[in-house]
């Protein structure tokens, strides 16, 4: 089963996904406004009870971000060995992660366009999974970490790269231009280990792969990050974990590859989908 928020005559629903459209759940459950809320709930089981069987309602809608009221998005950033190896500054693996915020409004969803500013051209791409917490928890064991977890998701984690610089210890800035980045198209629900720990990721523009590995090669893989954001801060459902990118972003060419536009950006995972982006110029 697949969910997703999504707009049609300028209104917004949330609804499971099928290859004929989309089942309208939102106005079944007036106790979860948003798909945020069914996940803060612990409902997608519900909400999946309550798709079965239904017709679809809508065979036509734009994909939002899938949560986008989420509070609180962290993105775990040089978290391949390549990826550390790209910055060239003979560095060994980092001892700790490196974490950093992004907001909801930094992101757009399934189909639509990033957005690059007029202040600045270097749109980059970086194909990550994000997980969705489905548990509170604090000082989570990493050998419990997965039973945390409620759903997977894609993200686009678009970076405006000259702005990640403005600034000796932080990145912030560059990570969250609006509509930079894309997250979705849609929440699979988390069953079993395979499908993070067997996971390939492959990033794709303008059909040329960019980026192609396989989740297990991370520095530090998804338990350990929920271990280690869970000791200084408790985890609540419906937060995000953007879990890294691998090798091959427009940056690190020579000379770099930025996005413009008309171009496409694609992010697969087998069993969770392909979120695909154009990007445009701001109007």
């Amino acid at each position: 089963m697949r969910f997703s928020t999504y707009t049609t005559d300028g209104e917004t629903f949330y609804g499971a996904i099928t290859d004929a459209g989309a089942i309208c759940l939102s106005p079944l459950f007036p106790e979860w406004p948003t798909l945020y809320d069914a996940v803060a709930a612990n409902g997608l089981d519900t909400l999946s009870a309550a798709a079965e069987g239904r017709p679809v309602t809508h065979a036509s809608f734009s994909y939002e971000m899938v949560l986008p009221n989420a509070p609180r998005i962290l993105c775990v950033g040089v978290n391949f060995p390549d990826r550390n190896a790209e910055y060239k500054d003979g560095s060994a693996q980092p001892e700790y992660m490196s974490l950093f915020p992004r907001f909801a409004s930094g992101f757009t969803g399934h189909d639509r366009p990033l957005v690059r500013p007029p202040e600045n051209h270097t749109l980059d791409y970086e194909g990550e999974v994000a997980i969705v917490i489905g548990k509170k928890g604090r000082r989570i064991r990493a050998e419990d970490a997965y039973d945390h977890i409620a759903a997977l998701t894609l993200c686009n984690e678009g970076t405006i790269r000259d702005w990640v610089r403005h600034a000796k210890f932080n990145v912030t800035q560059g990570k969250n231009w609006d509509r930079s980045g894309a997250l979705g198209p849609w929440l699979v629900p988390f069953r079993n280990a395979s499908q993070l720990d067997e996971a390939r990721i492959i990033t794709r523009v303008n059909g040329e792969v960019r980026q192609d590995d396989y989740l297990k090669r991370m520095m530090f893989p998804v338990r350990e990050e929920i271990a280690y954001i869970s000791t200084f801060m408790t985890l609540m459902p419906g937060d995000i974990i953007v879990t890294g990118t691998p090798t091959g972003a427009g940056a690190r060419f020579d000379p770099p590859r930025y996005l413009k536009p008309g171009d496409v950006v694609e992010i697969e995972v087998d069993g969770i989908g392909v979120l695909r982006n154009g990007v445009e110029d701001e109007q």
